[in-house]
């Protein structure tokens, strides 16, 4: 019998969607031999709710919580948490609750639990607290112990710690929020605080975590001083004129960022012009309206405070140097073992949630790129940390090392991120232990580690024994798993999240009972395909430039070889595999001597064009998804499109034009699309998905820097058009022969209008026709003028309502709902779509009865990163993401089938 495995995740902090992500990622990633996994969501209000498992794959917090039916209307579209709506006190808290699962009391978890796998950050998650309930309940828990975690918990007292324990560190300043409230003390602390540490000095609150409310400055005037201080302690002033001079548009703007608890105050906020006079506001549209009223009837500030503050801020100097990251583990044997540290390569400054969490934006080097010796010098640091700090399981533990190998670790964290790309996962790989194995290693770790801090308690000793039997018996049918090739990344601008989908598929399969997956990884370029079976080391890379790199020139850092041969012991326990293989580029025609089938998770050229399935057809391997004459079809949005309009589908007015036409005359090119299309309209490439150089063009100097840039000659952009766009740090942008222009498309006269995206499956009937299962669309909610990559595959960032709201009206909205996707089925069919895809478009709703669709375009290897709108789609038709991923290789076995039957 499994172990069942309670994951502990979401929250209050501010850090709450990186903890739903990566709830989902350890749901996903528990090797489902040895457990079951129980979805355990924490509210804002500390409720703890046996999740509806639908509930996990949702983007964000935010697509399932609160319940729609609880929300009230908002005019602008706001999006809020559940604290917008209701506080702990109020009965409503209880309902939104029993809304998404059954409500727990701590006392009854153990009912439903073995061990509690804790993915909770800040507080009451890392702080103790849980880790203090869940021993006074005798329920076994993931990474360190009460003590240990309060000590992580709160940066002031670390560095306190750290200092008396005799580590090296920045010289820094407590501020707390009697000193800041005090204007009088504001320059004596400003002087003390450049005296103390320097000019360049980094500001951040003592108890966040993903570089929220953190600040750099440089020299800083003693405006800024107070401007930084203001933000770590999440207070905000305007004056009345700055916020009168703002557009209806800009105002709305500045409340969602205001409301954001990544990059603004979150909400409830207090509003005001005094201190000891403000009033509390919940929800969005109250604040924009109080902002309104504050700004007309008085010339003084206002004040905005969130109200949840933070109590102390540190004020340290900016360390010049390599910033890295380094996992420490407790060994076989009881001792810390660092991992190989990564170095953190940025654009900019500040580390932050973007360039975090985001794929591409920054690099990730294993191990950090300094001699050996500062290399072991780091480790030592780290692995003494953990144990002065009497650290359970396992740490991730923050640092820098100046040109002059200067250790300063800064950041000891209980709980890492847990998302795919995290270090967690990251530097585990580098002892070749993939995220389900280190998954294990962690939950039998720490019952090893409560074994000896919960002695009054015997069940960490009967569920460790427990897990080793089963361990054993899996041992034992490891060769009988049917053996997948995954192919991931590629050579165009979608390659970052190819590897991202890539990877998902592969954690999917590798927790699986029934398959072993092998990671191809696809580079060259449109003359030559190159393929790479890599390692999980390699796999596990931040991006595909990353894992290029270090397929074509890998080898064995000896520092990280020693690593390897002292967790020797770990690795033969998880895996059996005492080392970490090398990457082997191979043909294409060898996928058959190595694999049984393949899941192609490529966007764009080669992937969604036929030719990868061109090459598996020749090779007899059974593959997931369309055809090849399908995606050649599909993989051009304008031809996409023709064919559904000759078939009497509705279709934006669209048109292509030449990197010729540019070249040869490039104001005539520039006239006649004016001619042809009026302001706003949309620009973008015809087979590129993911958002990559998709605008909304409002004026000719728009349009003639998006084709200047689109047609330059050089990968490198040039910044003049690239500045006039905008473009965000590291933001994709092709080079292309031809572009695809399209009218802008709007309500119109009817009564409602919304961005829907909606998958598909496909399977085969008894009489051996092809059956499609078309899901409940997704509403997309746009932030900006366009869907953008961010909030189509950062988990926590964009925001899709499944079922889309077509009207409020249940019967209504049932009624339009059966209407669109009797649509998309049609389309499907005539486009020849096989196994899986999805299909984007705008809906304009007139009544129940009359609907357009208006097709945008279809994706025949949709994105499969673990926030992608299909897999919330798929969960309302009673799907996991395993059996979702399951069928689509089913399907592709049976048509292999049938195709060898029919030869």
């Amino acid at each position: 019998m499994k172990l069942r495995i309670g994951i502990l995740f979401g929250g209050s902090s501010r850090e709450r969607e990186v903890s739903f992500a990566g709830g989902r990622t350890v749901y996903d990633n528990l090797d489902k031999a040895l457990f079951e996994p129980v979805p355990l969501f924490v509210d804002s209000f500390g409720q703890i709710i046996l999740l509806n498992w639908e509930y996990i794959y949702k983007g964000s917090i935010r697509d399932f919580y609160p319940p729609v039916d609880f929300l009230p209307d908002s005019i602008n579209g706001f999006p809020v948490y559940a604290e917008s709506i209701a506080d702990s006190q109020d009965r409503n808290a209880k309902a939104m609750a029993e809304a998404i699962g059954v409500l727990l009391e701590p006392s009854q978890l153990s009912q439903h639990i073995d061990i509690a796998f804790l993915c909770l950050h800040g507080k009451n998650g890392e702080d103790g607290r849980l880790q203090g309930m869940l021993e006074w309940y005798g329920i076994p828990y993931t990474g360190s112990g009460i003590l240990s975690s309060a000590l992580g918990m709160n940066k002031a007292i670390q560095k306190k710690w750290m200092k008396q324990a005799g580590f090296d560190g920045p010289e820094f300043v407590i501020c707390d929020r009697k000193q800041w409230h005090d204007d009088k003390q504001l320059q004596p602390l400003f002087e003390a605080s450049i005296s103390t540490v320097g000019k360049h000095i980094v500001i951040k609150p003592a108890n966040q975590g993903s570089s929220i409310g953190v600040s750099i400055l440089d020299d800083p005037t003693i405006e800024e001083f107070k401007s930084a201080l203001d933000r770590a302690f999440f207070t905000s002033s305007i004056s009345p004129a700055m916020w009168n001079a703002f557009s209806d548009i800009d105002k709305v703007k500045e409340v969602k960022q205001l409301s954001d608890i990544r990059e603004g105050f979150g909400l409830p906020v207090k509003v005001g012009y005094k201190e000891d006079n403000l009033i509390q506001i919940d929800h969005p549209e109250e604040l924009l309206l109080k902002l309104n009223d504050l700004a007309s009837a008085s010339d003084q500030m206002i004040l905005i405070q969130s109200l949840d503050a933070e109590s102390e801020v540190l004020i340290e100097a900016f360390i010049s140097g390599k910033e890295f990251s380094c996992i420490v583990i407790r060994s076989e044997d009881g001792q810390a073992i660092a991992l190989p540290p990564t170095e953190i390569r940025k654009g900019k400054e500040l580390f932050d949630y973007r360039s975090k969490y985001l794929p591409g934006l920054s690099r990730k080097i294993t191990p950090i790129d300094i001699s050996n010796e500062w290399l072991n010098t780091i480790r030592t640091q780290c692995e003494k940390l953990f144990l002065d700090f009497g650290f359970n399981t396992y740490a991730r533990i923050d640092g820098f090392i100046t040109d002059k190998g200067e250790v300063f670790l800064n950041d000891p964290n209980t709980t890492s991120g847990m998302m795919p790309s995290s270090f967690f996962f990251h530097q585990a790989a580098e002892i070749g232990l993939d995220p389900s194995r280190f998954l294990t290693f962690i939950i039998r770790t720490s019952l090893e580690e409560r074994r000896m801090d919960m002695r009054d308690h015997k069940t960490p000793s009967l569920f460790l024994s427990k897990l080793d039997e089963i361990m054993l018996e899996q041992r034992a049918h490891q060769n009988e798993l049917i053996k997948i090739a995954v192919i991931l990344g590629g050579y165009s601008s979608e390659r970052h999240i190819s590897v991202e989908s890539g990877r998902n598929i592969y954690e999917k399969l590798s927790s699986s009972a029934k398959y072993q997956p092998i990671p191809i990884f696809l580079t060259g370029s449109k003359d030559e395909i190159i393929l790479y079976q890599i390692p999980v080391n390699v796999l596990l890379k931040d991006n595909a430039d990353d894992i290029k790199e270090k397929a074509e020139h890998y080898h064995v850092h000896p520092v990280v070889s020693d690593i390897v041969e002292k967790c020797k012991n770990i690795t033969e326990r998880y895996t059996g595999v005492s080392n970490v293989t090398v990457p082997k580029r191979i043909d294409i025609t060898e996928l058959s001597t190595i694999c049984e089938g393949v899941f192609i998770a490529l966007h764009g050229r080669p992937g969604e064009d036929g030719v990868i399935q061109k090459h598996l057809e020749l090779s007899g391997l059974p593959y997931n998804g369309s055809g090849i004459s399908s995606s050649a079809v599909t993989i051009n949005k304008f031809q996409t499109n023709e064919i559904l309009q000759q078939h009497g589908f509705l279709i934006p007015r669209h048109k292509l034009y030449s990197k010729s036409d540019w070249l040869t005359n490039r104001d005539n090119l520039l006239d006649q699309i004016l001619t042809e299309f009026n302001f706003p309209f949309v620009a973008k490439p015809v087979d590129d998905g993911c958002s990559s150089a998709v605008r909304k063009v409002k004026s000719r100097e728009e349009l003639d820097a998006f084709l200047e840039l689109i047609f330059r000659d050089s990968e490198e952009l040039i910044p003049g058009p690239a500045n006039f766009l905008k473009l965000k740090p590291k933001e994709e942008f092709p080079l292309k022969n031809e572009i695809l222009v399209e009218e802008w498309v709007t309500k119109g006269e009817a009564r409602h209008f919304l961005e829907i995206t909606g998958g598909l499956l496909t399977s085969y009937a008894e009489d051996g026709s092809r059956k499609y299962e078309v899901f409940e669309p997704s509403e997309t909610l746009v932030e900006g003028e366009v869907l953008s990559l961010e909030e189509k595959f950062l988990a926590g960032q964009g925001q899709n309502i499944t079922p889309a709201r077509y009207a409020k009206d249940a019967v209504e909205r049932e009624k339009i709902a059966h209407l669109v996707i009797k649509e998309l089925d049609k389309a499907a069919k005539v486009l020849d779509i096989e196994g899986y895809a999805r299909i984007d478009a705008f809906v304009r709703v007139y009544s129940p009865e009359k609907i357009e669709v208006i097709f945008i375009e279809v994706n025949s290897l949709p994105g499969m990163t673990p926030a992608t709108c299909i897999f919330h789609q798929c969960a309302i038709n009673g799907y996991k993401p395993f059996e979702f991923i399951n069928n689509i290789l089913e399907y592709g076995f049976e048509r292999r089938k049938r195709s060898l039957l029919n030869a």
